[in-house]
């Protein structure tokens, strides 16, 4: 198996490399087994019928009709279709899509970069019903790719953004951690790329604020404001999301996939999955492997 399968998922290998915007319009006729996933650009995601989960570590979002998902940028997130006849919208978009100039004092970033317990939910019959209405126009606009559906798309997801911070219960809680702007997210992306160009290699503070071109200590505040974590703990989630990926996927043993992951040994990569996944590696395969309709690739595809 190529790394480049784990660091661009399958959604995303026809997706143009220039491209700030990538978009889907599914409709899944049955629920599918839990697949891993890790992209440059942040994501939102719609359920307009049906029921998804987003699984994140240690914690799951589930989604039914009218719901909302939301992740950060290089976040590693796992999702499964829950129920027959689920219809989704998703957009994965660099920042500088939407930009920050029609927003105004909007940090619309924000919520993206608490952890996903934090962010915002769809909670109210009105708020639910203004989201499907948005959903649906998003849908519309995808499939028909009529002219100039990408600025309405934009405009669309800019309203989204707007009613979904409007109601975040969460928003005076976080006020005090500062807002993640754009061009902050800009700064630290070189270190971000570099951690996921490779993701089970151990990636130095050093390293990582001279890809930015930043100090160490300016790289420290800036990575955990735009990211919501340090670096540190940032790329142990990123080699544990691989790890994850190769369980779900391959047939290698646990010592293999911990040796390729950059842990000492499999007790090394056993104590910190538990933490993170609430589950041992040999149980996550096997949660895997007993889901409906899922197979495993074998070592080497």
């Amino acid at each position: 198996m190529g790394i480049s399968s784990f660091v661009y998922p399958r959604y995303q290998e026809n997706r143009p490399g220039t491209s700030p915007l990538w978009v889907a319009a599914t409709t899944f006729d049955r629920p599918s087994q839990l697949d891993i996933h890790v992209h440059p650009g942040v994501e939102v995601g719609l359920v307009l019928a049906g029921r998804e989960e987003i699984h994140f570590s240690g914690f799951v979002v589930l989604c039914g009709t009218g719901g909302v998902w939301l992740c950060n940028t290089w976040e590693p997130h796992g999702w499964r279709i829950a129920s027959p006849s689920t219809e989704i919208v998703v957009l994965i978009f660099a920042p500088e899509f939407v930009g920050e100039e029609m927003l105004g004092d909007l940090p619309w970033l924000t919520p993206f970069t608490v952890p996903p317990d934090q962010r915002p939910r769809v909670s109210s019959p009105q708020l639910r019903g203004k989201v499907l209405g948005i959903g649906h126009v998003l849908r519309g606009e995808i499939t028909q790719r009529r002219a100039s559906w990408q600025a309405v798309v934009r405009l669309e997801l800019l309203r989204l953004l707007i009613e979904l911070s409007r109601a975040w219960e969460g928003a005076k809680s976080v006020a005090s951690l500062g807002p993640a702007r754009v061009g902050t997210l800009a700064r630290v992306m070189p270190a971000l790329n570099l951690v996921h160009a490779r993701p089970w290699h151990r990636v130095r503070v050093p390293e990582a604020a001279a890809a930015c071109g930043l100090s160490i200590s300016r790289f420290h505040s800036l990575f955990r404001s735009t990211m919501g974590v340090s670096f540190g703990a940032f790329c142990l989630r990123a080699r544990l999301s691989f790890a994850a990926h190769q369980v779900l996927n391959t047939d290698r043993s646990v010592a293999a996939i911990a040796a390729q992951a950059g842990f000492a040994d499999d007790s090394h990569l056993h104590r910190h999955f538990v933490k993170q996944y609430a589950c041992t590696p040999t149980q996550y395969r096997e949660r895997s492997v007993s889901a409906p309709g899922r197979t495993r690739a074998r070592a080497g595809s």
